[in-house]
């Protein structure tokens, strides 16, 4: 299987690229200056995903600063709605099933328990507001998709928590860390493993109850501050930084744009339809600190 996925550096883009060589699929990342979906350039996004003969198309680049969304909210709706749905129009001329990666961040946080494919979607700031637009028109454009809300995604790569967390430790004994936040940390490895599967599966059957919105996001459910605590322990065994987790509230830690006080999500429907469950958080932490903590030690040898 071949698939192109919009954006090289982002994190789910990474994880399907180092995936694709133990699955023996292709991947192939298309990204600026090829595709720029600030452009608004039809013509230009479909010569570029074109160009990578894809068996299916991965639209996972995005414009992700969320807080400094609030001040470009112009540049966050031109690349989550109108270049998302670029991409869905591309994929429809080719004739090719969409993969189209979304967020918790659609919702408004308040509700008491898991948000479900069948909740109302409130979002509560730009890019929240960016990705529901881009989640309605890729699904109003291209039969042929599925819109994939995930939440808190991890891994090795790029400015995530978990990066942030060990580097802070390097340097203090004590972190507060916002405890009032609930969701599902989600491994990024895990989501390209199952991008693979669905997209196989859509390739296979044309049914459209394989079609539609589905929420993708790993098991089991933590705050910030636990998620810190798990990435310390981890860190202390194998020799790693690691401080005293202090928990704090949202409102001590003020942001340009409001966070979901509630980011779990419901993944039942994507088990019942496609049988695909992540696993549990929890599992990625160890593997994925030790090779944070192994990349940096290489750095510094080097430096």
């Amino acid at each position: 299987m071949r698939i192109a996925v919009t954006g090289r550096h982002g994190q789910v883009a990474q994880a399907l690229i180092e995936r694709a060589a133990a699955t023996g699929h292709v991947v192939v990342p298309v990204s600026r200056p090829a595709l720029d979906l600030a452009d608004d350039d039809a013509a230009g996004v479909l010569a570029a995903l074109a160009a990578a003969r894809p068996d299916a198309i991965v639209s996972a680049a995005a414009y992700t600063a969320v807080d400094r969304a609030e001040s470009e909210r112009d540049l966050a709706f031109a690349i989550n709605g109108r270049g998302a749905n670029l991409v869905a129009q591309a994929a429809r001329t080719l004739g090719v099933p969409l993969l189209h990666l979304s967020t918790d961040y659609v919702f408004a946080g308040d509700a008491s328990g898991p948000y479900t494919e069948m909740d109302v979607c409130a979002p509560q700031g730009a890019y929240g507001a960016s990705k529901w637009v881009g989640e309605q028109a890729v699904l109003a454009t291209h039969q042929n998709c599925v819109v994939l809300r995930t939440a808190w995604v991890i891994s090795p790569f790029g400015a995530n928590f978990v990066r942030t967390m060990l580097r802070l430790a390097a340097t203090r004994e004590e972190i507060g860390v916002v405890s009032d936040q609930i969701g599902n940390p989600t491994d990024a490895f895990a989501i390209a493993d199952a991008l693979f599967m669905i997209a196989q599966t859509l390739l296979g059957s044309a049914d459209p109850a394989l079609r539609g919105v589905f929420h993708m996001a790993c098991q089991g459910e933590t705050s910030w501050a636990g998620l810190a605590a798990e990435v310390f322990r981890a860190s202390e065994a194998l020799a790693g930084p690691a401080a005293r987790v202090t928990p704090i509230l949202t409102a001590d830690y003020p942001t340009a744009a409001r966070r979901p006080a509630n980011s779990r999500l419901n993944c039942a429907r994507l088990l019942k339809i496609h049988g695909v469950a992540l696993p549990h958080w929890q599992h990625a932490i160890p593997p994925m600190v030790a090779r944070l903590i192994a990349a940096d030690h290489n750095q510094e040898c080097v430096v």
